[in-house]
């Protein structure tokens, strides 16, 4: 969709787009989803009315966070514990937007619930100002990579729609956020409760002539197809047949980009073993001929050759941003009971492959910019640029080049206890090798020339 199809005729398909609404407890994002459904005409017939009527009944006030509270416990306790889906569609698109927790102890699901989107809508409570909270998601939306972000300054008929508060809470968070690399689209003043610049401007606020809420919404666009990026499929195992004769070994996984398609020449990495592909297998379905990213697939090759689970194929003759690195630069948000720390194992995943992996070194703890002194770990619900030491190659992208093999999770006894973006390879896996390594290879090179064609091979293999 081009960006100048402001309207579709009716019974046109439109497309989705999933956006996170976040921050602080009680700062109103709830509200803020529940205006946008009724004044969108995007909730089913009576069901507004029918909220409105049992309120009056109970002698209740009537608030549109009650639109969304469907949890029992979520209902008792008058804050959002998980992440909620709702959908509503302006005259542009349909919006799946996540109604993110804003309490410290829901950090989980908020990041969980915010992996999926593609923008951000980040509300601030006027009356309270910045919450330590507000930063913290906005440490979130930076190591997410989320970069559309709409800043939503609520609750401004509390304060008699003060300019002068909506600018000096502007300023402090824009300040912040430039810290973390992230650029607001906006900053809207807003009443959730009352509509205020929702979807349409407010008389109360004319010293603010920019676009409403929904307005920027539909100025936001969905992240480009990873069926136009370069083809990369994380391996995740080969299956062997005996019955019949059958000896087919079928290389299996999820298509994390591109498309490939039979008698491609591929590689796979980081033991750069090459092979064509001979069939798409199939199951009670047509034959097919070639596949694309977000496809579950398996294929068989021409040339019998030996690979592990965890290594990702590519197209041998096509670009990628992909490397074979064993450390790397990453932002990281630790969520374990314990803390990060030095000289200790944990099980590295990303896309199919498990290494362990080391803190090699803490760089910044993101948000805490003013602590200088250096850090010896990280706690529970920090935020961190740090180093990471990998046991073995694996084959990985910076998360702006491909966020499925950009994004890891750490594991600690059975239990994720963190997650994070690659920020960039630190060193290719063959530089800087010793010289007991650069002769194991030339003796292997010239022994078995046909075996090991390069160094990243033989490490990989031994």
């Amino acid at each position: 969709m081009t960006k100048k199809d402001k309207t579709l005729p009716p019974g046109t398909n439109k497309e989705r787009m999933n956006i996170v609404v976040t921050g602080h407890v009680d700062h109103g994002k709830s509200t803020l989803v529940g205006r946008l459904l009724a004044d969108t005409a995007s909730l089913p017939q009576g069901k507004l009315e029918g909220i409105k009527n049992l309120c009056e009944k109970n002698g209740r006030v009537f608030e549109y966070s009650m639109l969304l509270d469907a949890l029992e416990d979520e209902q008792k306790q008058g804050i959002t514990i998980d992440s909620a889906r709702i959908f509503f569609k302006s005259k542009l698109r349909e919006y799946v937007i996540i109604d993110a927790p804003g309490h410290i102890e829901f950090l989980r699901n908020m990041l969980s619930g915010a992996s999926r989107a593609v923008a951000a809508v980040l509300v601030i409570d006027a009356v309270e100002g910045v919450a330590e909270n507000s930063k913290r998601h906005g440490l979130l939306l930076s190591l997410l990579g989320i970069s559309q972000v709409l800043v939503a300054i609520n609750k401004l008929d509390a304060l008699n729609y003060d300019e002068k508060i909506f600018r000096k809470i502007k300023n402090e968070y824009e300040e912040y956020l430039n810290s973390l690399h992230v650029k607001p689209v906006a900053f809207i003043p807003i009443s959730a409760r009352d509509g205020k610049n929702i979807t349409r401007l407010s008389s109360e606020m004319p010293w603010y002539q920019g676009k409403t809420i929904l307005e920027v919404l539909d100025s936001f666009h969905n992240l480009p197809s990873n069926e136009d990026s370069f083809f990369a499929m994380p391996l995740q195992d080969i299956y062997r047949f005996s019955d019949d004769n059958d000896d087919r070994r079928i290389y299996v996984g999820t298509i994390a980009s591109g498309e490939v398609k039979t008698g491609d020449f591929v590689k796979f990495l980081p033991s750069n073993k090459e092979a064509h592909i001979k069939n798409i297998e199939v199951w009670n379905a047509p034959i097919k001929t070639k596949a694309k990213a977000d496809e579950a697939v398996g294929f068989t090759l021409e040339e019998d050759i030996y690979v592990k689970s965890g290594e990702v194929m590519i197209k041998a003759d096509e670009n990628t941003a992909l490397h074979v690195s064993s450390k790397i630069r990453a932002n990281l948000i630790w969520l374990g009971s314990h803390p990060l720390v030095f000289h200790k194992n944990y099980l590295f995943k990303l896309g199919s492959a498990k290494v362990n992996a080391k803190l090699e070194k803490i760089e910044r703890v993101l948000g805490n910019e003013q602590d200088n002194k250096e850090r010896n770990d990280l706690k529970k619900n920090e935020c961190g640029s740090v180093i990471l030491s990998l046991s073995h190659p694996v084959a990985l992208s910076s998360f702006y080049d491909n966020a499925t093999l950009g994004r890891f999770v750490l594991v600690d006894n059975f239990d994720a206890v963190g997650g994070g973006i690659v920020l960039e390879n630190i060193t290719e896996l063959n530089e800087g090798k010793s010289d007991f390594e650069e002769e194991l290879f030339a003796l292997l090179k010239k022994h078995f020339p046909h075996r090991f064609t390069d160094q990243n091979q033989i490490l990989y293999q031994i």
